[in-house]
């Protein structure tokens, strides 16, 4: 029996249509074609989690569980998890839920993995026979967090009413005129209040539900405002009672362990929370001012790092060539861009690529962002005097063969760096230059020597994120190519050109983008370039021996995307200008 494609399910349930998946299987090829087209067609919600699962199974010959629409029995249930611990099941992605006899049916997000079918013999008795049957991810989480924590409690409907009444009972008064004074110990009392904290997790489960990479706390003279970072723009998603604010961020200050006494200078701590079944960190910044503390909670979430090169919006050839030039045994790599390009999940990815047990890693961060196993990694403290530079001195004699550095800063960061990549160690770091060849320019205007550049450089990564057009409002227009080459994009006018957009829905919140790619400028060290930087030949020369040698500027990159219908030329142009 031949044997079905998920995409032709998925046409044949009547979910997508068949352009639209020729038009998923055209961007699949152009972008990676190690992507599979079910991730692809989620990415764009074309269909759910829950599809993409029912699909599979029949792509598989398998049973398909929905866990939502069914009622396991709980005593059962609670049964299996006895024996199958809930960490175990949101690890494997897998969950029992019937039990006959010795045979026990489990729902899996992969019913293939046999490995994972071996662990759980092992946990559960090797008479058993397993059944296995397809699930989405979603269902797995839902069903443990109310096995595990009780059913979960709306929050938007309470949050008014919690507000209030912790409004009410607030016995606190900001005068306009005069300096806030709060006694620290009613402070500490009202902080942990059921209003205040349920006030603080509704603020971040809606930052964590919208894929918010910041939170934003800020007070203004007669109210505060809660304000998220959603694919890179900030949004106001809430406001607060002014009564509530001295509470509020001293809640927050208390969960990230921070002086709540001490309101006039800046704090920063951490605050390691699990929320809908994944693990976060929130990295909290306080800042004085005059009306008040503001917060600011980077969101960290630690199972993004394993996303994948493949997954990042590499087009297939650049990807190629990063991957071949990340397999070298010694040099340096570079990754350039601003603040919020992305950097550090790149970084990651290659580091989750390359971490194998042959192979030592070490990294040194400001602050480590991401916890990894297997690697070594250092937080910089510069008031215990374990800075970049003495980080990188001791690394060089632990036997390294790759070292992470954070950032080159100064220049002994970059001589250490260098020395390191010369005698047979891979240095992976990121610089901030708005494109790659600039980067090979930047390490001379530190002090670095030209040849010592240009024996170590292996290549330079330059980068920046594009908001996705929103799939369920897309659509197409013709664009003025005199109106592209004024923006300095370089397009053929002979050839029609179909770019696209979003409309605005409610599935994008109206803003017609929903999530984010990268788009790239991979430079990669020739033979031919070595000697113009040798010769100490400026950033633009270098570029154009570069170009003439293959590289995609951040622009061309930019034009393949909009023309695979992935981002809008407004938002190429918005980020690749202010880059």
């Amino acid at each position: 029996m031949q044997k079905r494609m998920l995409g032709e399910v998925c046409v044949e349930k009547g979910w997508i249509t068949r352009e639209q998946l020729q038009e998923v299987l055209a961007q699949q090829k152009g972008l990676s074609g190690r992507q599979a087209i079910g991730d692809i067609l989620v990415s764009k919600e074309l269909i759910t989690e829950k599809q993409k699962a029912e699909a599979l199974s029949i792509v598989w010959n398998l049973p398909f569980v929905d866990l939502a629409t069914m009622t396991p029995d709980q005593e059962v249930l609670q049964e299996l998890l006895n024996t199958l611990k809930p960490e175990v099941c949101r690890r494997l992605k897998a969950l029992p839920y019937e039990r006959v006899g010795n045979l026990v049916r489990i729902a899996m997000v992969n019913p293939l993995d046999v490995f994972a079918q071996d662990e759980i013999r092992a946990l559960m008795g090797k008479e058993i026979t397993i059944e296995p049957a397809t699930v989405a991810e979603e269902d797995i989480v839902n069903l443990l967090n109310q096995v595990t924590q009780g059913p979960d409690s709306d929050m938007a409907e309470i949050l008014d009413t919690m507000m209030a009444a912790a409004a009410d009972e607030a016995d606190i008064e900001v005068s306009q005129d005069e300096e806030e004074t709060i006694d620290v110990s009613a402070l500490r009392e009202m902080s942990d209040e059921a209003p205040v904290i349920a006030l603080s997790k509704a603020i971040i489960l809606r930052a964590v539900q919208e894929k918010a990479s910041d939170i934003h706390i800020q007070p203004y003279k007669e109210r505060t405002v809660v304000r998220l970072r959603i694919d890179g723009v900030l949004r106001e998603v809430m406001t607060v009672p002014k009564e509530l604010h001295a509470a509020l961020v001293s809640r927050i200050k208390i969960m990230s362990e921070l002086d709540i006494a001490n309101r006039l200078v800046p704090q920063d701590g951490r605050i390691g929370l699990n929320v809908l079944g994944r693990p976060y960190d929130f990295r909290v910044s306080t800042l004085p001012g005059v009306l008040g503390e503001k917060i600011v909670m980077r969101i960290l979430d630690k199972g993004s790092t394993q996303v994948g090169l493949e997954k990042l919006g590499f087009s297939t050839e650049t990807r190629e060539r990063f991957e071949q030039m990340i397999t070298s045994t010694y040099g340096i790599i570079l990754i350039t861009g601003p603040t919020g390009s992305g950097k550090s999940t790149t970084l990651y990815s290659v580091l989750s690529r390359l971490n194998v047990p042959e192979k030592n890693i070490v990294t040194v961060e400001d602050p480590v962002e991401y916890q990894l196993p297997g690697l070594t990694q250092v937080q910089a403290n510069p008031a215990a005097n374990l800075t970049f530079a003495t980080a990188l001195k001791a690394f060089l004699r632990q036997d390294p063969n790759i070292i992470m550095v954070g950032e080159i800063r100064d220049l002994e960061v970059a001589r250490i760096a260098i020395e390191a990549a010369l005698t047979g160690h891979l240095v992976l770091s990121t610089l901030h230059t708005n494109d790659a060849p600039t980067a090979v320019t930047r390490l001379a205007e530190m002090g670095i020597d030209p040849f010592l550049i240009s024996s170590s450089v292996i290549g330079v990564l330059a980068q920046r994120l594009v908001r996705r057009i929103c799939e369920k409002c897309k659509e197409a227009y013709e664009p003025d190519p005199v109106a592209l080459r004024r923006a300095g994009f370089e397009v053929n006018t002979d050839e029609r050109l179909v770019f696209y957009r979003g409309r605005g829905c409610d599935a994008c919140g109206h803003r017609g983008y929903k999530g984010r790619m990268g788009i790239y400028e991979l430079f990669r060290m020739s033979d031919t370039l070595r000697e113009l930087v040798n010769k100490g030949e400026p950033a633009y020369t270098i570029r154009a021996l570069a170009r003439q040698e293959g590289m995609k500027t951040l622009q061309e990159d930019a034009i393949d995307k909009i023309k695979l219908g992935f981002t809008t030329l407004e938002e190429a142009i918005r980020v690749i200008s202010s880059g």
